[in-house]
Formats: C-alpha cells, structure tokens, sequence
C-alpha cells in the first residue's frame, strides 16, 4: 500500500493511527495521486480541495457556518499551529502563532473566541517526538493546556490549569465545552463553562476516552473511546500513560446524555473507529474507520444511525479520508483527505455539498 502521508501529522490526535500505519508500510513505487472523488461517494457532490500542500487536518465550523479553524504544518515551524479560513478556503489567518504545538480548536458559539489546545506554557520550541521504543504511540503531552483566544489569536486565557494533558476541547451551541484530560488519572472526558469555571468529570471507565463533540441541540456527546476489560490491554494502556503515551489502534464510538448519563456503544468494528460527528438532526453519525483493514493505514469515512444500526461507507478513496464535520445546516461537509495529492506527506481539506 502506497503511503500518502508522514508519521509526523497528527502525532497529537487519533489520526496518529492513520499516519504511524502508513509509515511503517511505506512502498518504494513512485507516488501517483489518486482521483478526486470516486463514483461510489454518491453522499459527496462538488467536491472542492481547500488547501494545497503541508499536513492539514481537523477542519471545523464557526457556528454560523462562514468562517473553518483548522491545524496546519504548513511554514517553517516544526509542528501544527492554528488557522482560519473561510469556508471557500481564502483569507487564511494565522492564530497560534508558533507557540509550542496546538491542536483541537474550535469557535464559541458568537464567533468572537476561539479555543485550541497549546503546549506554549512548556516553551515556544515543538515538543519531542516519542522514540520507537514503545512502537508507534500517541503522545499525551503534560504542558498540553486549553486556551481561549480572539479571533486573531490575541489575549490568550488560560482555561484549565491542572497537571497533565488537557486538550481536545469542543463546544456546545449554550458554550458548554467538552474536552479530554488525565488529571484524575485516567484519560476522560469532562466538561466546563466556557471560561473555565464548573468543571464536570463525564466518563469514569478505565481507558481512553476522547475526541468529543456535542450534538447540534446540545442534549448528547458523541466521542470515540476503549474500555479494555482486566488483562494485557488494559495493564498495557496503565503503563504507557505512567509515560504520558498511549496506543490508538483499538477505538469504538459512544454517545452519552451531556452530563455523563445513557452511555451506550455505537459501534462494534474492527480496527479504529474514531472522530464521530452528529448530523445536524441528531439521528446519524459520521466517522472514520480501517474496519476493512485494521491493520492498515487506508482509514474511510462511514455514517451510521444514532442507534447503531444502519452502517454505510461514505468515502472509498485508497488514501487517508477523516476529521468529518456536517455544517450547522447539514447540506456541506468538510473532511481531511490524502487523495488527490501532489506529493507525498500531503494531507489536504476537502469541501462538499453533502446529498442525503
């Protein structure tokens, strides 16, 4: 299988999985691009690339629909940072500005802040990539900490403070933020206001839980998660996270009443199963899988019913498809993709009318 891109683009997200399966299997056949959009993605029409070049990833709506913030590699700083476009994909402005490595942002919903997480606080330097020791691993940086921002990326507000890993922040159309974190030990969802205040610990099951997102009403989460029972998996995620690192090669999609209640699984796949969005109605949910190949690096998109039932693939591209999001109006969709590539090590944003 060709790789289409590095190792190094998302060592920060789920998507690590992706990126550290195509590594390893790397071909020496030359790169030869893949088509734009395949006959299959019937759900996909007026399929647009928005960026061009570098390692783009996480792509998301401003609540009005108008503005996208997302996390690029692109520039001479070693490591993703924050930006915003338009949802044409002009007038991209630089938010983070290099300060440590980002990840995760997100609007409020009256589009005057935005949230990321940074390790800015551990120097403004991209913090170091874990060695091969413990095989391809996520890194759950400690100097990782939310921040709010303005939109332009000024007067930065701390907004959690505890040790360890927080990140992985998104927002609720009442500002009710959802986001990841290890302080009690384990890696779980919580949530907070958005100034910080009240914070809510939600899943409490060993194992990692993360990549939320709230449904559009704000009443569910949806997110991606594992909950290894006593043994081998479960004593092996204790001890990578002693070593602020994990293993994200086994993940199924759950859904929960906001404050932690009805927790029910979605999904029971093969392989990874992550970054799960909400459609606009509630009734459905996009995410990216390898169900077809655990193994490998070849993730597509899939939409399935709220309730579990009803799995369909969505995308079919030999490339890298993930990073789902409908529009608040649910008629576009933007996603992250290696197809279409001019090189290697390229991941690009993609824009479509989504046809239901």
């Amino acid at each position: 299988m060709k790789s289409r891109f590095a190792a190094s683009a998302f060592t920060l997200f789920v998507g690590t999985v992706a990126l550290a399966a195509a590594h390893q299997t790397q071909s020496p056949a030359p790169y030869t691009p893949s088509p734009m959009v395949l006959p299959q993605e019937t759900h996909l029409k007026h399929l647009t690339q928005l960026t061009d070049g570098a390692e783009n990833a996480e792509a998301y709506f401003s609540f009005d629909g108008t503005r996208l913030t997302f996390q690029s590699t692109r520039g001479t700083h070693g490591c993703d940072q924050i930006y915003t476009m338009k949802v044409d994909g002009t007038n991209v402005r630089p938010i983070s500005k290099d300060q440590g490595r980002t990840t995760c942002s997100f609007y409020y919903p009256d589009g005057k802040h935005l949230l990321f997480a940074s390790t800015r606080l551990g120097g403004n330097a991209c913090p170091p990539v874990p060695d091969k020791s413990e095989g391809y691993v996520w890194p759950i940086y400690d100097t990782y900490d939310i921040f709010r921002v303005d939109p332009d990326g000024s007067h930065p507000v701390r907004l959690t403070s505890t040790p360890g890993y927080d990140a992985e922040a998104t927002i609720a159309k009442d500002g009710r933020v959802v986001f990841t974190s290890v302080r009690d030990g384990d890696m779980d969802l919580y949530s907070m206001n958005g100034d910080g205040s009240d914070v809510r610990r939600l899943t409490n099951l060993p194992g990692p839980d993360g990549g939320a997102f709230f449904s559009a009403d704000g009443s569910q989460i949806v997110w991606r998660g594992y909950h290894p029972p006593p043994g081998p998996d479960l004593d092996q995620y204790k001890s990578l996270l002693t070593k602020a690192l994990w293993k994200p090669t086994q993940l199924q999609v759950f859904v929960m009443d906001r404050d932690g209640s009805h927790v029910r699984q979605i999904t029971h796949e093969a392989g990874a199963n992550w970054a799960p969005f909400f459609s606009p109605d509630g009734r459905k949910i996009i995410f990216a899988s390898n169900m077809k190949d655990p193994k490998g690096p070849n993730f597509d998109l899939y939409l399935i019913n709220a309730d579990g039932t009803g799995l369909e693939q969505i995308t079919f591209s030999a490339d890298f498809d993930g990073f789902p999001m409908f529009s608040p109006d649910g008629k576009k969709i933007i996603f992250a993709s290696g197809r279409h590539a001019t090189k290697e090590h390229e991941m690009n944003l993609f824009i479509a009318d989504w046809a239901w």
